[in-house]
């Protein structure tokens, strides 16, 4: 039994490995022109990479019927590009220049004054590090708020811990600024409104493990979300915005949308105006969005709690 253990271990690891840093590391290497046309077709082709992720993704889309049964083939590529795309950019921030940046991002709306307080919304659709570089590019001084990355989930995978650890260090980079640990409360990010910073959120998560929930349309469809930092904007009377990085499936170029939406008086009006954003994502580009494997945990009875 022990040996079985290690060799599923083993197997667990080495597929991190390629999937985490040998495959996307290659964007470190190449231009990203000749990378992107790599990627595109592991992305068709190789039906191996990123398959449990994808293939669950697919299936729980499939259910909802997001994806027609003669484009699940396509479907399940551009999940599979895009997810390729994410774990590459890690690697790409920490070799490309603002140059570079300018280059490949095309940019649509303006950050907030960089010396107000802000809240600063994204979800998990497409790849975002680039939303981040380019808001520190800018000035501003925002934090991303981050979960602690010592959970049960990297017990025996070093490589999925050490990615995550480093990952978080770009994001860092990236803002030029310190990350924040929220796992345990809200309280280091309400200190960075009051010192008029900005704190940055991907807030599309399961509600199951949070006290506080609100309803909201997720994909046409009713869901659950965390509602702590949305009550928070709305107590503090501080500013949300929106923003959005996708990418262009054809050439490779990144699209960040930043949507301000302004303060807001009443959470339950923040939380339709939040959430219509990552609907309209989703309705332009469903396979975008990493979370579809965890459908079932979003897509419950939605009730106010």
């Amino acid at each position: 039994m022990r040996f079985a253990t290690l060799i599923h271990q083993a197997r667990v690891n080495a597929r991190d490995a390629v999937e985490l840093v040998l495959v996307p590391a290659l964007a470190a290497f190449l231009p990203w022109p000749l990378c992107f046309r790599i990627f595109r077709l592991l992305a068709g082709r190789c039906s191996w990479l990123y398959r449990a992720s994808c293939e669950s993704a697919l299936r729980e889309a499939h259910a909802r019927g997001w994806v027609p049964n003669d484009q699940q083939g396509q479907w399940i590529a551009r999940r599979r590009l895009v997810t390729l795309v994410d774990h590459a950019d890690m690697y790409l921030s920490a070799t490309r220049s603002d140059t570079w940046m300018a280059r490949h991002l095309k940019v649509t709306g303006a950050w907030p004054a960089a010396h107000e307080a802000g809240i600063f919304c994204t979800f998990h659709w497409g790849a975002g590090m680039w939303g981040l570089r380019h808001a520190g590019m800018v000035g501003m001084q925002a934090h991303a708020l981050v979960a602690a990355l010592d959970g049960a989930h990297f017990a025996g995978r070093p490589v999925l811990h050490w990615y995550a650890r480093r990952r978080t260090a770009m994001v860092a980079r990236a803002l030029q600024g310190p990350v924040l640990d929220v796992s345990a409360s809200l309280r280091p990010a309400l200190r960075a409104l009051r010192n008029n910073e900005q704190v940055m959120a991907a807030i599309d998560v399961p509600s199951d493990q949070v006290a506080a929930s609100i309803p909201v349309r997720i994909a046409g469809m009713d869901a659950l979300v965390p509602k702590a930092l949305l009550r928070l904007a709305v107590e503090q009377k501080v500013p949300v915005s929106i923003y959005l990085t996708g990418l262009d499936a054809d050439t490779g170029q990144r699209l960040l949308s930043i949507y301000p939406l302004g303060p807001f008086e009443n959470l339950d009006a923040l939380a339709h105006a939040v959430f219509r954003r990552l609907d309209a994502a989703i309705q332009a580009d469903g396979a975008a969005w990493h979370f579809w494997s965890e459908a079932p945990r979003f897509f419950s009875e939605a009730r106010q709690t």
